[in-house]
Protein backbone atom coordinates (compact mmCIF):
# COMPACT_ATOMS: atom_id res chain seq x y z
CA UNK A 1 0.00 0.00 0.00
CA UNK A 2 1.54 3.58 -0.99
CA UNK A 3 1.70 6.24 1.92
CA UNK A 4 0.47 9.63 1.13
CA UNK A 5 3.10 12.02 0.77
CA UNK A 6 3.26 14.84 2.94
CA UNK A 7 3.16 18.16 1.86
CA UNK A 8 5.91 19.71 2.88
CA UNK A 9 6.09 23.52 4.32
CA UNK A 10 7.93 24.94 1.52
CA UNK A 11 4.94 23.97 -0.65
CA UNK A 12 2.40 25.38 2.28
CA UNK A 13 3.76 28.49 2.12
CA UNK A 14 3.30 28.81 -1.42
CA UNK A 15 -0.22 27.75 -1.49
CA UNK A 16 -1.05 30.22 1.52
CA UNK A 17 0.78 32.61 -0.33
CA UNK A 18 -1.03 32.02 -3.23
CA UNK A 19 -4.73 31.88 -1.47
CA UNK A 20 -3.41 35.78 -0.71
CA UNK A 21 -3.02 36.55 -4.13
CA UNK A 22 -6.41 34.68 -5.46
CA UNK A 23 -7.91 37.06 -2.74
CA UNK A 24 -6.04 40.27 -3.48
CA UNK A 25 -6.52 39.96 -7.52
CA UNK A 26 -9.89 39.91 -6.75
CA UNK A 27 -9.80 43.01 -5.37
CA UNK A 28 -8.03 44.66 -8.02
CA UNK A 29 -8.47 43.22 -10.89
CA UNK A 30 -11.86 43.04 -10.52
CA UNK A 31 -12.12 46.53 -10.33
CA UNK A 32 -9.61 47.09 -13.56
CA UNK A 33 -12.57 45.68 -15.40
CA UNK A 34 -14.22 48.46 -14.76
CA UNK A 35 -11.75 51.13 -13.47
CA UNK A 36 -11.46 53.21 -16.85
CA UNK A 37 -15.53 53.21 -17.35
CA UNK A 38 -15.53 54.83 -13.44
CA UNK A 39 -13.21 57.44 -14.25
CA UNK A 40 -14.89 58.60 -17.41
CA UNK A 41 -18.49 58.55 -15.30
CA UNK A 42 -16.84 60.76 -12.81
CA UNK A 43 -15.92 63.14 -15.09
CA UNK A 44 -12.21 62.43 -16.18
CA UNK A 45 -11.57 63.07 -19.88
CA UNK A 46 -9.67 60.22 -22.00
CA UNK A 47 -5.94 62.14 -21.72
CA UNK A 48 -6.59 62.58 -17.92
CA UNK A 49 -7.16 58.90 -17.80
CA UNK A 50 -4.44 58.09 -20.32
CA UNK A 51 -2.10 60.30 -18.38
CA UNK A 52 -2.89 58.64 -15.03
CA UNK A 53 -2.72 54.54 -15.91
CA UNK A 54 0.89 56.13 -17.63
CA UNK A 55 1.82 57.89 -14.50
CA UNK A 56 0.51 54.98 -12.12
CA UNK A 57 2.48 52.22 -14.04
CA UNK A 58 5.70 54.16 -13.92
CA UNK A 59 5.54 54.46 -10.45
CA UNK A 60 4.11 50.92 -10.08
CA UNK A 61 7.42 49.50 -11.73
CA UNK A 62 10.01 52.19 -11.42
CA UNK A 63 10.15 52.50 -8.00
CA UNK A 64 10.68 48.77 -7.47
CA UNK A 65 14.37 48.68 -8.20
CA UNK A 66 13.89 51.92 -5.10
CA UNK A 67 12.23 49.23 -2.41
CA UNK A 68 14.16 46.10 -3.89
CA UNK A 69 17.49 47.53 -3.09
CA UNK A 70 15.89 48.45 0.65
CA UNK A 71 14.31 45.19 1.02
CA UNK A 72 17.93 43.52 0.52
CA UNK A 73 19.78 46.23 2.86
CA UNK A 74 17.24 45.71 5.50
CA UNK A 75 15.98 42.04 5.15
CA UNK A 76 13.04 43.20 6.28
CA UNK A 77 10.99 41.18 4.08
CA UNK A 78 7.79 40.88 5.57
CA UNK A 79 7.05 44.21 6.96
CA UNK A 80 7.62 45.66 3.36
CA UNK A 81 5.27 42.81 1.81
CA UNK A 82 2.40 43.81 4.12
CA UNK A 83 2.69 48.14 4.23
CA UNK A 84 2.87 47.08 0.21
CA UNK A 85 -0.29 45.12 0.74
CA UNK A 86 -2.03 47.65 2.74
CA UNK A 87 -2.00 49.74 0.55
CA UNK A 88 -2.75 48.44 -2.86
CA UNK A 89 -5.84 46.35 -1.21
CA UNK A 90 -7.08 49.45 0.92
CA UNK A 91 -6.88 52.12 -1.72
CA UNK A 92 -9.76 49.95 -4.06
CA UNK A 93 -12.72 49.99 -2.08
CA UNK A 94 -12.03 53.57 -1.03
CA UNK A 95 -13.00 54.66 -4.59
CA UNK A 96 -16.90 53.81 -3.37
CA UNK A 97 -16.33 57.36 -1.60
CA UNK A 98 -14.58 59.59 -3.69
CA UNK A 99 -18.44 61.20 -4.80
CA UNK A 100 -19.54 61.87 -8.45
CA UNK A 101 -17.29 64.13 -9.59
CA UNK A 102 -14.39 62.77 -7.43
CA UNK A 103 -12.12 62.34 -10.91
CA UNK A 104 -8.86 63.68 -9.00
CA UNK A 105 -9.41 61.70 -5.69
CA UNK A 106 -9.77 58.60 -7.73
CA UNK A 107 -6.81 59.43 -9.63
CA UNK A 108 -5.22 59.93 -6.03
CA UNK A 109 -6.49 56.34 -5.11
CA UNK A 110 -5.05 54.66 -8.25
CA UNK A 111 -1.71 56.42 -7.83
CA UNK A 112 -1.76 55.25 -3.69
CA UNK A 113 -2.27 51.49 -5.04
CA UNK A 114 0.21 51.75 -7.81
CA UNK A 115 2.57 52.58 -4.70
CA UNK A 116 1.18 49.97 -2.61
CA UNK A 117 2.46 47.21 -5.94
CA UNK A 118 5.43 48.72 -5.79
CA UNK A 119 6.47 48.33 -2.36
CA UNK A 120 5.26 45.22 -2.30
CA UNK A 121 6.34 43.01 -4.96
CA UNK A 122 10.18 42.99 -4.72
CA UNK A 123 9.62 41.46 -1.28
CA UNK A 124 7.00 39.35 -2.10
CA UNK A 125 8.55 37.53 -4.90
CA UNK A 126 11.82 37.34 -3.10
CA UNK A 127 10.12 35.33 -0.14
CA UNK A 128 8.30 33.18 -3.00
CA UNK A 129 11.59 32.74 -4.49
CA UNK A 130 12.94 30.78 -1.06
CA UNK A 131 10.27 28.41 -0.80
CA UNK A 132 10.36 28.03 -4.62
CA UNK A 133 14.01 26.84 -4.25
CA UNK A 134 12.97 23.73 -2.76
CA UNK A 135 9.87 23.11 -4.74
CA UNK A 136 11.01 23.96 -8.33
CA UNK A 137 10.62 27.25 -9.08
CA UNK A 138 9.29 27.26 -12.38
CA UNK A 139 6.35 25.50 -10.54
CA UNK A 140 6.12 27.36 -8.08
CA UNK A 141 5.83 30.76 -9.31
CA UNK A 142 3.59 28.86 -11.92
CA UNK A 143 0.73 27.78 -8.98
CA UNK A 144 1.30 31.26 -7.35
CA UNK A 145 0.10 32.67 -11.32
CA UNK A 146 -2.94 29.91 -11.39
CA UNK A 147 -4.09 31.05 -8.33
CA UNK A 148 -3.37 35.34 -9.27
CA UNK A 149 -5.35 34.77 -12.00
CA UNK A 150 -7.87 32.53 -10.42
CA UNK A 151 -9.02 35.72 -8.83
CA UNK A 152 -8.30 37.98 -12.16
CA UNK A 153 -10.89 35.70 -12.63
CA UNK A 154 -13.30 35.72 -9.87
CA UNK A 155 -13.07 39.27 -9.22
CA UNK A 156 -14.72 40.36 -13.00
CA UNK A 157 -17.65 38.05 -12.79
CA UNK A 158 -18.10 38.70 -8.85
CA UNK A 159 -18.64 42.57 -10.07
CA UNK A 160 -20.68 41.28 -13.28
CA UNK A 161 -22.97 39.63 -10.72
CA UNK A 162 -23.06 42.52 -8.82
CA UNK A 163 -23.91 44.94 -11.48
CA UNK A 164 -26.57 42.00 -12.81
CA UNK A 165 -28.74 42.03 -9.04
CA UNK A 166 -28.51 45.45 -9.17
CA UNK A 167 -31.18 46.57 -11.45
CA UNK A 168 -32.31 49.61 -9.75
CA UNK A 169 -30.39 52.63 -9.03
CA UNK A 170 -28.20 54.78 -11.29
CA UNK A 171 -25.11 54.05 -12.74
CA UNK A 172 -22.37 55.95 -10.05
CA UNK A 173 -24.68 53.90 -7.39
CA UNK A 174 -23.90 50.57 -9.03
CA UNK A 175 -20.42 51.22 -9.42
CA UNK A 176 -19.44 52.38 -6.23
CA UNK A 177 -21.34 49.31 -5.13
CA UNK A 178 -18.81 47.26 -6.88
CA UNK A 179 -16.04 49.11 -5.51
CA UNK A 180 -17.29 48.81 -2.23
CA UNK A 181 -17.81 44.84 -2.54
CA UNK A 182 -14.07 44.70 -3.04
CA UNK A 183 -13.16 45.31 0.39
CA UNK A 184 -14.37 41.71 1.15
CA UNK A 185 -12.07 39.91 -0.78
CA UNK A 186 -9.07 42.66 0.35
CA UNK A 187 -10.27 41.99 4.10
CA UNK A 188 -9.62 38.20 3.29
CA UNK A 189 -6.41 38.58 1.62
CA UNK A 190 -4.78 40.51 4.41
CA UNK A 191 -6.00 37.96 6.90
CA UNK A 192 -4.54 35.50 5.28
CA UNK A 193 -1.26 37.48 4.76
CA UNK A 194 -1.22 37.94 8.58
CA UNK A 195 -1.84 34.48 8.78
CA UNK A 196 1.05 33.26 6.82
CA UNK A 197 3.14 35.51 8.36
CA UNK A 198 2.42 34.36 11.78
CA UNK A 199 3.01 30.53 10.53
CA UNK A 200 6.43 31.65 8.82
CA UNK A 201 7.95 34.39 10.11
CA UNK A 202 11.36 33.47 8.60
CA UNK A 203 10.79 32.77 4.85
CA UNK A 204 14.78 33.30 4.43
CA UNK A 205 15.13 29.77 5.82
CA UNK A 206 13.49 27.85 3.19
CA UNK A 207 16.77 28.27 0.97
CA UNK A 208 20.48 27.57 2.73
CA UNK A 209 22.77 30.36 2.93
CA UNK A 210 25.38 30.34 0.56
CA UNK A 211 28.62 28.89 1.66
CA UNK A 212 29.98 32.14 0.60
CA UNK A 213 29.05 35.82 -0.09
CA UNK A 214 28.07 36.38 -3.71
CA UNK A 215 27.53 39.76 -4.96
CA UNK A 216 25.13 40.76 -7.45
CA UNK A 217 26.49 41.40 -11.19
CA UNK A 218 24.94 41.92 -14.03
CA UNK A 219 25.91 39.12 -15.59
CA UNK A 220 25.70 38.64 -19.83
CA UNK A 221 23.10 36.03 -19.20
CA UNK A 222 21.18 38.34 -17.18
CA UNK A 223 21.57 41.05 -19.10
CA UNK A 224 20.38 39.31 -22.21
CA UNK A 225 17.33 38.07 -20.29
CA UNK A 226 16.34 42.01 -19.15
CA UNK A 227 16.76 43.06 -22.91
CA UNK A 228 14.33 39.96 -24.17
CA UNK A 229 11.97 40.56 -21.41
CA UNK A 230 11.99 44.12 -22.41
CA UNK A 231 11.20 43.74 -26.37
CA UNK A 232 8.56 41.41 -24.99
CA UNK A 233 7.04 44.43 -22.45
CA UNK A 234 7.17 46.67 -25.43
CA UNK A 235 5.17 45.03 -28.04
CA UNK A 236 2.59 43.22 -25.76
CA UNK A 237 -0.45 45.54 -26.44
CA UNK A 238 -1.95 46.31 -23.05
CA UNK A 239 -5.68 44.81 -22.36
CA UNK A 240 -7.17 48.36 -21.93
CA UNK A 241 -6.42 48.94 -26.06
CA UNK A 242 -7.68 45.21 -26.52
CA UNK A 243 -10.65 45.98 -25.10
CA UNK A 244 -11.41 49.20 -26.23
CA UNK A 245 -11.12 48.37 -30.12
CA UNK A 246 -13.11 44.99 -29.57
CA UNK A 247 -15.94 47.32 -28.35
CA UNK A 248 -15.86 49.99 -30.74
CA UNK A 249 -15.28 47.91 -33.98
CA UNK A 250 -17.86 45.37 -33.11
CA UNK A 251 -20.43 47.88 -31.75
CA UNK A 252 -20.06 49.56 -34.85
CA UNK A 253 -20.79 46.70 -37.07
CA UNK A 254 -24.23 45.67 -37.88
CA UNK A 255 -25.16 46.13 -34.07
CA UNK A 256 -28.46 43.80 -35.24
CA UNK A 257 -26.52 40.93 -35.30
CA UNK A 258 -26.78 38.63 -32.14
CA UNK A 259 -23.34 37.65 -32.14
CA UNK A 260 -21.27 41.03 -32.38
CA UNK A 261 -24.11 42.29 -30.09
CA UNK A 262 -23.45 39.70 -27.53
CA UNK A 263 -19.44 40.33 -27.70
CA UNK A 264 -19.55 44.05 -26.40
CA UNK A 265 -22.60 44.60 -24.03
CA UNK A 266 -21.41 46.50 -21.82
CA UNK A 267 -22.41 44.58 -18.72
CA UNK A 268 -20.54 41.25 -20.52
CA UNK A 269 -17.52 43.21 -20.78
CA UNK A 270 -15.69 41.77 -17.35
CA UNK A 271 -16.54 38.24 -18.59
CA UNK A 272 -14.55 38.67 -21.53
CA UNK A 273 -11.56 39.91 -19.27
CA UNK A 274 -12.08 37.24 -16.73
CA UNK A 275 -12.13 34.57 -19.63
CA UNK A 276 -8.32 35.90 -20.71
CA UNK A 277 -6.92 35.40 -17.18
CA UNK A 278 -8.39 32.00 -17.29
CA UNK A 279 -6.53 30.99 -19.94
CA UNK A 280 -3.41 33.10 -18.21
CA UNK A 281 -3.95 30.65 -15.19
CA UNK A 282 -3.82 27.60 -17.36
CA UNK A 283 -0.65 28.55 -19.15
CA UNK A 284 0.73 29.94 -16.70
CA UNK A 285 0.87 26.38 -15.02
CA UNK A 286 1.84 24.37 -18.29
CA UNK A 287 4.93 27.02 -19.33
CA UNK A 288 5.96 27.23 -15.05
CA UNK A 289 6.29 23.17 -15.42
CA UNK A 290 8.17 23.20 -18.47
CA UNK A 291 10.74 25.85 -17.12
CA UNK A 292 11.88 23.60 -14.64
CA UNK A 293 12.49 20.84 -17.48
CA UNK A 294 13.82 22.91 -20.10
CA UNK A 295 15.35 26.42 -18.76
CA UNK A 296 14.81 29.78 -20.72
CA UNK A 297 14.12 28.10 -23.78
CA UNK A 298 10.85 27.65 -22.58
CA UNK A 299 9.67 31.43 -23.39
CA UNK A 300 10.76 30.64 -27.38
CA UNK A 301 7.61 28.68 -27.16
CA UNK A 302 5.18 30.47 -25.39
CA UNK A 303 6.58 33.55 -27.91
CA UNK A 304 5.85 32.15 -31.21
CA UNK A 305 2.60 30.91 -29.58
CA UNK A 306 1.19 34.25 -28.70
CA UNK A 307 3.17 36.84 -30.22
CA UNK A 308 0.33 36.80 -33.72
CA UNK A 309 -2.43 37.66 -30.72
CA UNK A 310 -2.62 41.45 -32.41
CA UNK A 311 -2.93 39.91 -36.05
CA UNK A 312 -6.24 37.87 -34.58
CA UNK A 313 -7.78 40.73 -32.32
CA UNK A 314 -7.04 43.89 -34.26
CA UNK A 315 -6.99 42.45 -37.98
CA UNK A 316 -10.18 40.96 -38.08
CA UNK A 317 -13.57 41.60 -38.31
CA UNK A 318 -14.37 38.04 -37.12
CA UNK A 319 -15.64 37.60 -33.53
CA UNK A 320 -14.58 34.02 -33.40
CA UNK A 321 -10.88 35.32 -34.66
CA UNK A 322 -10.92 37.93 -32.13
CA UNK A 323 -11.57 35.33 -29.51
CA UNK A 324 -8.66 33.45 -30.49
CA UNK A 325 -6.68 36.54 -30.41
CA UNK A 326 -7.61 37.41 -27.28
CA UNK A 327 -6.72 33.32 -25.72
CA UNK A 328 -3.10 33.94 -27.38
CA UNK A 329 -2.61 36.88 -25.46
CA UNK A 330 -3.88 35.13 -22.47
CA UNK A 331 -1.33 32.58 -22.93
CA UNK A 332 1.57 35.00 -23.42
CA UNK A 333 0.33 37.13 -20.21
CA UNK A 334 0.18 33.62 -18.11
CA UNK A 335 3.73 31.82 -19.78
CA UNK A 336 5.74 35.61 -18.99
CA UNK A 337 4.20 35.88 -15.53
CA UNK A 338 5.04 32.35 -14.46
CA UNK A 339 8.67 32.25 -16.16
CA UNK A 340 10.00 35.61 -15.89
CA UNK A 341 9.98 35.57 -12.03
CA UNK A 342 11.25 32.05 -12.37
CA UNK A 343 14.47 32.90 -14.41
CA UNK A 344 15.33 35.96 -12.24
CA UNK A 345 15.36 33.36 -8.96
CA UNK A 346 17.14 31.14 -10.93
CA UNK A 347 20.42 34.04 -12.22
CA UNK A 348 20.36 36.36 -9.30
CA UNK A 349 22.22 35.51 -5.84
CA UNK A 350 19.51 35.05 -2.41
CA UNK A 351 21.22 37.97 -0.64
CA UNK A 352 20.50 40.49 -4.09
CA UNK A 353 17.68 39.08 -4.99
CA UNK A 354 15.21 41.66 -4.10
CA UNK A 355 17.30 44.26 -5.83
CA UNK A 356 17.41 41.48 -9.12
CA UNK A 357 13.18 41.67 -9.01
CA UNK A 358 13.44 45.20 -8.71
CA UNK A 359 15.69 45.82 -11.98
CA UNK A 360 13.78 43.30 -13.85
CA UNK A 361 10.46 45.16 -12.89
CA UNK A 362 11.87 48.20 -13.58
CA UNK A 363 13.00 47.78 -17.32
CA UNK A 364 9.66 45.90 -17.85
CA UNK A 365 7.39 48.51 -16.27
CA UNK A 366 8.90 51.50 -18.59
CA UNK A 367 9.68 49.51 -21.68
CA UNK A 368 6.11 48.50 -21.37
CA UNK A 369 5.00 52.09 -20.83
CA UNK A 370 7.15 53.30 -23.70
CA UNK A 371 5.15 50.36 -25.61
CA UNK A 372 2.20 51.20 -24.60
CA UNK A 373 2.72 54.99 -25.55
CA UNK A 374 3.57 54.49 -29.24
CA UNK A 375 0.79 51.45 -29.94
CA UNK A 376 -1.49 53.75 -28.40
CA UNK A 377 -0.34 56.45 -30.91
CA UNK A 378 0.22 54.08 -33.87
CA UNK A 379 -3.87 52.88 -33.24
CA UNK A 380 -4.93 56.24 -34.03
CA UNK A 381 -3.08 56.57 -37.18
CA UNK A 382 -2.26 53.05 -38.37
CA UNK A 383 -3.36 49.81 -37.05
CA UNK A 384 -1.32 47.74 -39.51
CA UNK A 385 1.64 49.41 -38.12
CA UNK A 386 0.57 49.14 -34.79
CA UNK A 387 0.29 45.17 -35.52
CA UNK A 388 3.70 44.81 -36.91
CA UNK A 389 5.16 47.13 -34.38
CA UNK A 390 3.66 44.91 -31.84
CA UNK A 391 4.59 40.98 -33.45
CA UNK A 392 8.03 42.47 -34.53
CA UNK A 393 9.28 43.56 -30.90
CA UNK A 394 7.89 40.56 -29.30
CA UNK A 395 9.62 38.01 -31.92
CA UNK A 396 12.90 40.00 -31.65
CA UNK A 397 12.98 38.57 -28.03
CA UNK A 398 13.14 35.20 -29.37
CA UNK A 399 17.11 35.53 -30.13
CA UNK A 400 18.25 36.99 -26.88
CA UNK A 401 16.06 34.56 -24.66
CA UNK A 402 18.28 31.55 -27.03
CA UNK A 403 21.54 33.45 -25.87
CA UNK A 404 20.57 33.54 -22.45
CA UNK A 405 19.73 29.92 -21.74
CA UNK A 406 23.40 29.09 -23.94
CA UNK A 407 24.96 31.02 -21.29
CA UNK A 408 22.92 29.61 -18.20
CA UNK A 409 23.15 26.16 -19.14
CA UNK A 410 26.89 26.47 -20.08
CA UNK A 411 27.16 27.73 -16.54
CA UNK A 412 24.64 24.82 -14.27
Amino acid sequence: MKTRKKLSQAMLFILLFGIVSLFSDMTHEGASSIRGAYLSLLGASAGAIGFVSGLGEMIGYSMRYVFGRITDKTKRYWPMTIVGYVLDIAAVPALALVGEHGWIAACGLLLVQRMGKAIKKPAKDTIMSFAASQEGVGKSFGIQEVMDQTGAFLGPVLLYLVMLFQAEGDVFRKFSLCFAVTAVPGAMALIMLLVTKRKFPNPERFEPEPKEYVPFRMEKEFLLYIGGISLFAFGFIDYSLVIMHVSNRFASLAPGLSETGSLVTGGQLPLLYAGAMLVDAVAALIFGLLYDKKGVKVLIWSTLISAPFAVFVFGSRSVSAVLVGIGLWGVGMGAQESILKAAVAAMVPKASRATGYGIFECAFGLFWFLGSWLLGVLYDRSIPAMIAVSVIAQLAAIPLYYFSARLSAKKS
